[in-house]
């Protein structure tokens, strides 16, 4: 992630069902379905004017962490969120026992 995006503040909302990220007045969004110890991951957002600047990057890396950090098994049905764990196997850790094709 790049540096700039560190402080960034991940807000889980549960009312909307979504992690979001706030970058100079942009939103970006993770739109999640959680139950009881899993949490899947459905959809990737970033606004137009923040695209390219990595900024899913950062929120999907920030939403990892979050889920690490409370013990919950990761079902990624989002493309990009699968795309960025082939690229960062490590991971895999997360993903819930369900999970056989990444």
């Amino acid at each position: 992630m790049k540096e700039e995006y560190e402080p960034v503040i991940l807000h889980k909302n549960e009312t909307d069902r979504q992690f979001e990220m706030l970058v100079e007045g942009h939103k970006a969004i993770i739109a999640y379905k959680e139950d009881h110890f899993t949490i899947t991951l459905l959809h990737t957002e970033v606004p137009p004017e923040l695209e390219g600047r990595g900024v899913a990057t950062a929120i999907i890396e920030k939403t990892l962490n979050y889920i690490e950090k409370n013990h919950l098994r990761l079902i990624p049905l989002c493309p990009m969120i699968v795309a960025y764990i082939k690229r960062h196997p490590q991971w895999k850790m997360v993903l819930d026992a369900s999970v056989t094709n990444i």
